[in-house]
């Protein structure tokens, strides 16, 4: 069932393309990887995704619902959450107060806020920081409590930036194995990834940008045998 249709879009800065005529869909509980080499528009698809671009050209469907062109906090509320390449958290507030703050967008009850913000906390085990400031966790930490503050608003989708980027197997395992329970909880993935081990084995998708463009969907293992991802990666020799 396909929860999310990306149609033929497009999305310019003035005489800069930086996405050109791309379409791919998302089913229901399913994980999808968008890759490419440095500069190929997968941030910017995001954006557009998330509400912080207006696509140039072209439509972005949630459930049926043309959401392109609606403000972040609108498509927030129709079930789309995201996390960035950066974790940013507010330091000086506890892990659970860090959650809350996504909580609080479906939940106006603050007692209700935090008890949903200590579920999704356990959900991607950190609850031992429950009550401690975020700023005294690690990288892989601050990237799992931005992943916890993005579900507490309860989304359809997740839009997870690079969440894997610079850290050691160890913590990828982590990262791969959340990714994996918010699949089986039915909620969709599409994840931006440049650490190909971690989102190879787990996708159910792979869609490829390369200078904006599409130019590869499939499997992991028709994706990877594809001539044109690899000269995008490895180059023509």
């Amino acid at each position: 069932m396909k929860l999310l249709e990306v149609k033929q879009v497009s999305k310019r800065f003035g005489g800069l393309t930086a996405n050109q005529d791309v379409s791919f869909d998302v089913d229901k509980g399913t994980v999808v990887g968008l890759i490419g080499p440095n500069g190929a528009g997968k941030t910017t698809m995001f954006n557009c995704v998330a509400g912080y671009f207006a696509p140039t050209e072209g439509s972005i469907l949630l459930g049926g619902r043309n959401i392109a062109g609606l403000p972040p906090e609108a498509c927030a509320r129709a079930g789309v959450a995201r996390t960035f390449q950066v974790a940013r958290s507010f330091t000086s507030m506890t892990a659970c107060e860090n959650v809350m703050t996504g909580a609080m967008l479906l939940q106006h009850n603050v007692a209700k806020a935090r008890a949903s913000a200590l579920q999704w906390l356990a959900f991607v085990n950190l609850q031992r920081f429950a009550d401690k400031p975020a700023g005294s966790m690690t990288i892989s930490e601050q990237r799992r409590l931005a992943v916890a503050r993005a579900l507490a608003i309860e989304p359809q989708i997740l839009l997870m930036d690079e969440v894997m980027a610079g850290l050691n197997p160890s913590e990828v395992r982590e990262a791969v194995d959340v990714v994996l329970k918010i699949r089986e909880r039915g909620i969709a993935c599409l994840i931006v990834e440049h650490v190909l081990e971690g989102i190879m084995p787990i996708a159910d998708k792979i869609v490829v940008l390369d200078r904006g463009v599409k130019i590869a969907e499939g499997t992991p293992q028709q994706v990877s045998s594809d001539p044109h991802v690899i000269s995008a990666y490895l180059g023509d020799e």
